[in-house]
């Protein structure tokens, strides 16, 4: 029996909603302030909200990098860690330091409303744990339960 594609699993499946409930989570926050007539927390938290999708689809892109690559060096003595995966690390951050840093100089965002924005990945991963609880895919639905020999 072949392994299922890596973009059907039920991993994959939930790294692709926490992606989207990353951007959904920032557009309700930015429209809550814009209801509230408050434009420059709105447009931050859409921001942050963008820059914090950006910051988790680049995360996730060196996990699997990292994880390709210990894979392929499986029963090395001595492993190496590409020195690519390094620098991919410094730049997600120093590429989003940098934005909030001209977005706050040239449009006046306040920085306090980024960094909220940036912390839409927490209400995500909570949204999508709760909906992997309640709803459990049916792959891991299907699987027999050990019988109490634990065989």
């Amino acid at each position: 029996m072949a392994a299922p594609s890596p973009s059907l699993t039920p991993a994959a499946q939930t790294e692709r909603r926490i992606a989207w409930l990353i951007l959904l989570t920032g557009a309700f926050a930015g429209a809550s302030a814009a209801a509230l007539h408050n434009m420059l927390w709105a447009t931050g938290l859409m921001i942050g909200s963008v820059l914090a999708w950006f910051n988790f689809r680049w995360l996730r892109q060196g996990m699997d990098a990292l994880a390709v690559a210990s894979q392929a060096q499986a029963g090395l003595a001595q492993p190496r860690v590409p020195i690519g995966a390094y620098f991919r690390v410094l730049f997600r951050y120093a590429l989003i330091a940098l934005s909030v840093y001209v977005i706050f100089k040239i449009l006046k965002v306040p920085l306090a409303s980024m960094v909220v924005g940036l912390c839409a990945l927490g209400p995500a991963a909570v949204a999508a744990s709760v909906y992997e609880i309640a709803r459990p895919s049916r792959k891991r639905a299907e699987i027999e339960p050990l019988d109490k020999t634990g065989s």
